[in-house]
């Protein structure tokens, strides 16, 4: 496979963009810097889970076109996007929380599987499209808690509802790669799987930042159920970048750059929940850690790492921020919207910030 050439994100501007999950975090992080490119963005999406959610304070529903729908719905979403007829497909949507999957593993199954088969009908369905990244997880590796990061090509698996519903769409994705997708000219696609992303706007349940700012917003102490678990954490913007460069990749040279990727960070974000806690109090300037262990609780995997040297190698692409430059961004951003400070202008600073950073393309 080949290098990875200069590649310019300016690409994107006056081309036509779809994605699935646009209301989600990380979706909504992607839309933002599209629309910041130029680029025409449709988004098909569940609506917001709160009204502080990023996609409602960056108020994105005035800058492009956006359906409420689901994905387990192929006739709807398949129709809009066919009708929009884009060149690019990112597909974000998910239920993407493993606890709720052991609440209920049939809609999490549903939405993670069935619902990305439906995303890979429309695509095959929709003539116009050029190049499509297809989001899964980290935890879509058979996690064996080892202490060196899991490559593209290591064994699939997962013993919890989420972690297995991921895996799945990965093979999934690897039937539609080896069965349709080589016959159809001018279109590549690739798979692609990140670390734990942190950033401004996510209000989901049960993630940590999102309830480490509920907790210091209203003077209670962060509450933490397993402190000494290992994540490797990672602002939403590095694999936001990571996505967006190769998708060009893939309607530049296509099945050069096919397959599946891994966007993660350095070893050393590789940091424990108790450590994350303790870096973003003291960067809220105030608070307490309880550690509140829950009897009987699911398992959640202790230690989970990448290996990302394919996408060093072959894309260009590396982490940008280390972990207290992770951190300081992340928590800069609830800061001051909290202050009142305008949450558009806030984004775009840091997407801005971080493309200027050390390694950063125009």
């Amino acid at each position: 496979m080949m290098r990875s050439p200069k590649t310019s994100l300016n690409e994107f501007s006056g081309r036509r963009v779809f994605i699935t999950g646009d209301t989600g975090f990380k979706g909504s992080w992607l839309a933002l810097w599209l629309t910041e490119l130029g680029a025409e963005v449709c988004g098909f999406a569940l609506p917001p889970y709160t009204d502080q959610d990023h996609y409602v304070v960056t108020r994105l529903a005035q800058r492009y076109r956006h359906v409420d729908g689901d994905i387990r719905d192929l006739n709807v979403m398949q129709s809009l996007m066919q009708s929009f007829a884009p060149e690019f497909v990112f597909h974000l949507a998910a239920q993407p929380l493993v606890r709720l999957s052991y609440q209920d593993p049939k809609g999490t199954f549903d939405t993670n599987v069935a619902g990305s088969v439906n995303l890979l009908e429309a695509v095959r369905a929709t003539a116009s499209v050029r190049a499509l990244i297809y989001v899964t997880s980290d935890k879509c590796y058979e996690n064996r808690e080892w202490v060196w990061g899991y490559r593209e090509n290591d064994r699939l698996g997962g013993r919890d509802p989420y972690s297995a519903s991921k895996a799945a769409a990965e093979i999934v994705f690897n039937a539609y790669q080896a069965s349709f997708f080589p016959h159809r000219e001018g279109f590549a696609a690739a798979s692609v799987r990140a670390g734990n992303v942190i950033g401004g706007g996510d209000w989901a349940g049960d993630r940590i930042i999102p309830d480490a700012m509920r907790a210091l917003q209203s003077g209670q102490p962060i509450r933490l159920r397993n402190p000494l678990a290992t994540r490797p954490w990672q602002h939403v913007l590095e694999p936001v970048y990571g996505y967006l460069l190769l998708a060009l990749l893939l309607t530049n040279y296509g099945s050069h750059y096919s397959g599946a990727w891994n966007f993660g960070p350095d070893e050393q974000a590789m940091r424990t929940v108790g450590e994350l806690a303790q870096q973003v109090i003291g960067r809220w300037g105030g608070g307490a850690v309880m550690h509140e262990s829950e009897a009987g609780a699911p398992h959640e995997a202790r230690l989970l790492h990448l290996n990302c040297d394919k996408a060093r190698a072959q894309l260009g692409w590396q982490p940008r921020w280390n972990f207290a430059q992770t951190i300081a961004s992340t928590v800069d951003w609830y800061k001051a919207v909290h202050a009142g400070q305008d949450p558009v202008a806030e984004s775009c600073a840091q997407i801005r910030q971080f493309m200027d950073s050390e390694g950063g393309q125009s």
